[in-house]
């Protein structure tokens, strides 16, 4: 097996080493606004839950040459953004918001999205992913290397869920239905795979 010091590798080589290894990751497509009212669509897979009790979310997102990215700067400055589940339908538009675009220009232009009013905060969203939540900034922590900071990690609460119909089934969302899509390294995505059901000890 081989051992390797992450302080003896380039921040490039961490990266590839990470996202190759933590997989498969969910994928948070999350819309926010600037102040001027544009409309940022982006997806992240630096994405989990952290806890039911309040219900929050958590996506991390890296800064570029040390200025935060246009969803992180719209979250701090606003305080909302929309999060929703890539599924497999929507992934080739999903797919496309990850375009370098400047902060007067929005993603949603460069696909087939539409959208909708949320009922909770200003933020709109998407109608065609299968589940969207409506979500207030909880906390902002910048993560720091010395005196920089590298990233944003972001904890969002959700004051409102919105599930399809025919998802919600006994109290339980469908994985089959919901057709969620994953995050791998490069340019790869994959499908909800074989399931496995085991019976947690007691």
């Amino acid at each position: 097996m081989i051992s390797i010091n992450p302080q003896e590798m380039s921040e490039r080589d961490n990266y590839k080493f990470l996202i190759g290894s933590v997989i498969p990751r969910p994928v948070a497509v999350i819309n926010s606004l600037s102040r001027e009212q544009i409309l940022n669509t982006a997806p992240f897979s630096y994405f989990n839950i952290v806890t039911s009790n309040p219900p929050i979310l958590s996506v991390a997102i890296q800064r570029k040459s040390g200025a935060m990215k246009d969803t992180s700067r719209n979250i701090v400055e606003t305080g909302e953004a929309v999060v929703h589940i890539a599924d497999a339908e929507n992934i080739n538009d999903i797919n496309q918001t990850a375009a370098n675009l400047g902060p007067e220009e929005s993603e949603i232009l460069t696909t087939e999205l539409t959208l909708s009013a949320s009922d909770m905060i200003q933020v709109p969203m998407l109608n065609e992913p299968k589940i969207k939540m409506e979500t207030t900034l909880f906390k902002h922590i910048p993560i720091t290397l010395g005196q920089d900071v590298t990233a944003d990690l972001l904890l969002l609460q959700v004051v409102k869920y919105h599930i399809a119909d025919d998802l919600y089934q006994n109290g339980r969302i469908n994985p089959e239905l919901l057709n969620p899509m994953s995050r791998l390294a490069g340019n790869d995505y994959a499908a909800l795979g074989k399931q496995l059901t085991l019976t947690r000890p007691e």
